[in-house]
């Protein structure tokens, strides 16, 4: 039962996790490739909105890369927190 059919669930964003870099660079090498959105979607078995993000995000910035994040930055140090 997906999201749209569960009633508990609708109206809920489910997080993923990020992809690997691996799997962001195979999808603009298909994409150079002359690939369109709905083929890589179905090759790689990734969601049509995801790809569309990816390939938007390489042509603004160049990269396939993480970029920085909005928000606050921690709190503690990831060294003070292990103590």
């Amino acid at each position: 039962m997906g999201i749209a059919e569960n009633p508990k669930l609708r109206g809920h964003i489910m997080k993923t996790k990020e992809l690997t870099k691996q799997v962001r660079d195979k999808v603009v090498e298909k994409y150079e490739a002359g690939l369109g959105y709905k083929k890589i979607s179905r090759a790689l078995n990734i969601s049509l909105s995801t790809i569309k993000s990816i390939i938007r995000k390489w042509k603004e910035y160049g990269t396939t890369a993480n970029l920085l994040r909005r928000g606050r930055p921690p709190k503690l140090k990831s060294r003070t927190r292990r103590k």
